[in-house]
């Protein structure tokens, strides 16, 4: 049953170095705060995954927290792209980073067999591409019935998965609306899970189109109003378009994006 802690406990207890962990939101409800409290507990080694990194996770290896990515896609979205990122990848400051990459739906297909129990996952993709050739965790398969050529993927069973979401009750379960993407699955899939909240109420009200996570299948629940900022959360707030802009001259060099961090991030620590 899902427990309801502070931010800062919830990471505390739930995310370790070494960890494989997937922030997952799909350009609404993006766990913002989440990925800045892991910053701000200086988590390290980190073996991070999602779809689509963005400035989350340009954050994230910017702060030397990631070894290795697994992703389908990586930019700052509307904009241009992540410049930590691809300092990391091209000079390794701050720490050398591995990446493990993927189509869109070889990811979504991965999450979908661990969240099922399965060992991997097949579809047809990567045909054409290049992939194959530098992502050992891609394999031809053969299909028993048809003779097909298939693609197959290890299932991603991350140690820990977060997602936002725009509330949950006091009992823990959890309610989303909107543009989901594979939050369900990151978390059904995951060993752990972790899901921030705009708010916590006493009954959730029904939504047209909710999905809602059962305490059951939740880690824990910690209330972070605004904390997808500056993604959007429907119902809630809009997306912060400026800010993405803003993060592109603050995250293009070390030195501004070294100021970032320690006035918006460990300051904040200072702060409370």
């Amino acid at each position: 049953m899902a427990e309801i802690l502070p931010l800062r406990d919830a990471v505390a207890r739930l995310v370790h170095d070494g960890d494989t962990v997937a922030l997952e939101g799909f350009t609404h409800l993006i766990p913002h705060a989440a990925g800045q409290e892991i910053i701000r507990q200086r988590r390290k080694d980190l073996t991070l995954v999602r779809m689509t990194p963005d400035i989350v996770y340009d954050q994230l290896i910017g702060a030397g927290c990631a070894r290795k990515l697994v992703f389908s896609w990586g930019g700052n979205p509307g904009v241009g792209s992540l410049h930590r990122f691809r300092d990391a990848v091209q000079n390794s400051w701050p720490v050398p980073l591995e990446i493990e990459e993927h189509s869109h739906a070889g990811m979504a297909n991965r999450y979908v067999a661990g969240a099922s129990g399965l060992p991997f996952a097949v579809l047809r993709g990567y045909t054409g591409t290049d992939l194959p050739k530098h992502t050992d965790t891609i394999k031809q398969i053969t299909c028993p019935f048809t003779g097909e050529q298939l693609a197959a993927v290890p299932a991603l069973n991350p140690d820990v998965s977060v997602i936002h979401a725009q509330r949950a009750d006091r009992a823990g379960n959890v309610q989303i609306w909107g543009l989901v993407g594979v939050q369900k699955e990151a978390v059904l899939a995951a060993k752990r899970s972790l899901v921030t909240v705009e708010e916590v109420v006493d009954e959730l009200e029904p939504v047209p189109g909710q999905l809602i996570l059962p305490s059951w299948a939740v880690t824990a629940v910690a209330e972070a109003p605004h904390g997808a900022h500056p993604s959007y959360a429907q119902g809630y707030y809009d997306r912060d378009n400026e800010y993405y802009e803003y993060w592109d001259s603050i995250g293009r060099n070390r030195d501004s994006f070294e100021q970032w961090l320690n006035e918006k991030v460990f300051g904040m620590e200072a702060a409370k």
